[in-house]
């Protein structure tokens, strides 16, 4: 095959649509457990967090939501993957053995909030959220209620999962109001994924008594998890505000360098093809979330 601007050019469109394709047929889980947001800017700043309105009975002048009385920001990041396409390959007309590399970059930028939105659960347990504690905390303090725990030591159990099922349905606002939470997933990594379906989805227990918690929420096991193997959480989804937040500045999009006088291809005969995205992801409502890191002896 002659390597031509006509020839590279075929090359691009084919090895777009390919992209495209795998991009479309890759299901990512992340939109089950954060709120995606648009950006515009470097930075976007969430003045709401914890500041859900509450409907009152009206009573003289309207009361207005303070905006601004948490400052929580996520910076956006830059993101890459590429390969190289050698002009041998080109020239010898060898260009469908790159098919599976391609698809597979374009499953990576797929994929790739999953794994920022996982990496945030495995972290909350040090990394803080809008109120200034660990987004998993045994103090977290709204208004002037009692401090609140979303946090716990113990292993995955019918037991554990009871009282973080509890906890989170207990959980009040700045009022003494109850958030009316009630979580319906079960985060788990693969090797707890036995005893998760056993607590979920099991008719009786142990002592073969009819099972409570059977139905009470669905199961997520997370490969990003794996080697997190005793952590698990429980989350209210079904709220417009989820527990994460996936910040998208710049969707993933299909690049080239591709011209036959690049420096790529001079100095080391490769036709480079990547993909790249601005975004990041950060916490949202801790009250949505509760977990465990599973140490407990």
């Amino acid at each position: 095959m002659i390597v031509n601007q006509a020839t590279l050019q075929s090359i691009y469109r084919s090895f777009k649509t390919i992209f495209n394709k795998a991009f479309e047929n890759t299901q990512p889980v992340y939109p089950r457990i954060a709120t995606e947001v648009p950006s515009s800017t470097r930075e976007e700043e969430y003045k709401w967090l914890g500041k859900v309105p509450r409907m009152r009975e009206w009573i003289g002048d309207r009361v207005i939501q303070n905006l601004a009385a948490h400052g929580y920001t996520i910076k956006n990041r830059d993101w890459e993957a590429t390969v190289a396409v050698d002009r041998n390959d080109i020239e010898d007309d060898a260009i469908g053995i790159y098919t599976p590399l391609i698809q597979a970059l374009a499953q990576s930028a797929a994929l790739h909030p999953d794994e920022l939105v996982f990496e945030l659960l495995v972290n909350g347990f040090t990394q803080k959220c809008y109120d200034g504690q660990p987004f998993f905390a045994a103090e977290h303090v709204d208004g002037n209620q009692p401090p609140q725990s979303n946090v716990s030591t113990a292993k995955l159990s019918a037991a554990s999962y009871a009282a973080a099922r509890a906890a989170m349905m207990s959980f009040k606002d700045e009022h003494g109001r109850p958030l009316k939470i009630v979580p319906n997933l079960l985060v788990v990594a693969p090797a707890n994924e036995e005893t998760a379906r056993k607590i979920l989805m099991a008719e009786t227990d142990a002592t073969g008594a009819t099972n409570p918690w059977r139905g009470t929420a669905e199961l997520l096991v997370a490969p990003e998890l794996a080697g997190n193997d005793n952590m698990w959480f429980l989350l209210d989804v079904s709220k417009p505000i989820k527990p994460l937040i996936f910040q998208r500045r710049r969707a993933p999009q299909f690049v080239a360098k591709d011209q036959p006088d690049d420096e790529n291809v001079f100095m080391k005969k490769e036709f480079l093809y990547g993909v790249d995205s601005r975004d990041n992801a950060g916490y949202g409502l801790w009250q949505l979330a509760y977990g465990s890191t599973g140490t407990a002896a």
